[in-house]
C-alpha cells in the first residue's frame, strides 16, 4: 500500500516549492533546500517567461522600460494561473491577465491592452493550424456573379489607437470617437505555406466589405455585397462603389486574402 504521510509530504514540498518560485519574497523555500540551488531555479523559470514575453510584445517592454516591464511580468509570473502547459500559449496567458485579472494602475499606458492584442496576433496567426479548401472554389474567380471567401488566415482587426503606429516615440494619449469612421482597421494574414504574417490598414469601408464577406451566411454574390455597401453609405453612385468594389476584391485574392469563389 502507499505511504500517504510519504505522498503529503512530496505534495507540500512541491506546492511550497511552487509558491516560492513565483513569490520568493513572500513564500518560503522548503526546508533543507540550499538557497543557491533555489536561485537557479528561479532564475531559470522567471528569465523562460520573462524572455518569451519579451520576444511577443517587444514594443509594450520597450515603452514601459525595464522597471515597469518587469514589475509587470512579475505580478504575471506570480498571480496568474495558466490553463494550458502548451509553451507558445503563454503570451496568450499573458494576454488574458491583461484582460481579466490585472488590476489597473494610474500609471498604465492608456493604449496597453490594445497594443499587446495587436503584438500577440503576430504570433498567433504565424503559429495558426487553420487552413482553406479550395477544392470547392470556382475557376472562374468571378466577382460579380459569384459568392467570395475569405481566407481563414486573414484576420480583421479594429482598434480605438493607431496601435501599428505606436512606439517609443510615438504615444497617443487618447483613443478614436467609437465609430466604425474613427477606428483603425487592419487585416492581418498569412500564406499557407509562410509564417510570415503581413499587416494591411484598411479604411473603414473595406473594412465593412470584409466583414459583410466573413458573415455572408445568405450566399450574396461579390455584386450583392457592394450594392448593400452602397445602400449603406447613402451613396446614389452605386456603380462607383461596385466597380471600387470589384478592384478591391481582386487587389484582395492578388494577396490571398480573399482566396477566390464559390458559385451561387
Amino acid at each position: 500500500m502507499p505511504d500517504h504521510k510519504v505522498h503529503n509530504s512530496f505534495t507540500q514540498i512541491q506546492y511550497a516549492f511552487t509558491a516560492h518560485i513565483r513569490q520568493p519574497e513572500n513564500n518560503a523555500a522548503p526546508e533543507n533546500i540550499e538557497d543557491r540551488r533555489m536561485k537557479i531555479y528561479r532564475d531559470l523559470f522567471y528569465n523562460n517567461v520573462e524572455g518569451f514575453m519579451s520576444t511577443t510584445y517587444p514594443v509594450l517592454h520597450e515603452i514601459l522600460g525595464e522597471q515597469r516591464w518587469h514589475t509587470l511580468i512579475r505580478d504575471y509570473f506570480a498571480n496568474h494561473k495558466a490553463h494550458t502547459p502548451l509553451f507558445p500559449e503563454m503570451p496568450r496567458e499573458f494576454l488574458v491577465y491583461l484582460e481579466e485579472e490585472r488590476q489597473p494602475q494610474a500609471d498604465d499606458l492608456p493604449f496597453m491592452l490594445e497594443l499587446a492584442h495587436y503584438e500577440w496576433i503576430e504570433l498567433a496567426l504565424s503559429i495558426s493550424e487553420l487552413t482553406n479548401d479550395k477544392t470547392k472554389l470556382s475557376t472562374q474567380t468571378d466577382f460579380v456573379n459569384e459568392i467570395p471567401v475569405l481566407s481563414n488566415l486573414a484576420w480583421l482587426l479594429s482598434y480605438q489607437y493607431p496601435v501599428q503606429h505606436i512606439s517609443k516615440d510615438f504615444q497617443p494619449e487618447q483613443h478614436s470617437e467609437n465609430s466604425t469612421e474613427q477606428l483603425t482597421h487592419i487585416i492581418a494574414s498569412r500564406l499557407e505555406d509562410s509564417e510570415q504574417v503581413n499587416f494591411t490598414e484598411v479604411n473603414p469601408v473595406v473594412a465593412r466589405l470584409l466583414q459583410l464577406v466573413s458573415e455572408n451566411k445568405k450566399s450574396l454574390t461579390g455584386k450583392a455585397l457592394l450594392t448593400q455597401i452602397a445602400k449603406e453609405l447613402g451613396n446614389p453612385d452605386t456603380d462607383s462603389i461596385i466597380e471600387f468594389g470589384l478592384q478591391t476584391l481582386n487587389d484582395l485574392h492578388k494577396k490571398e486574402i480573399i482566396i477566390g469563389t464559390l458559385k451561387q
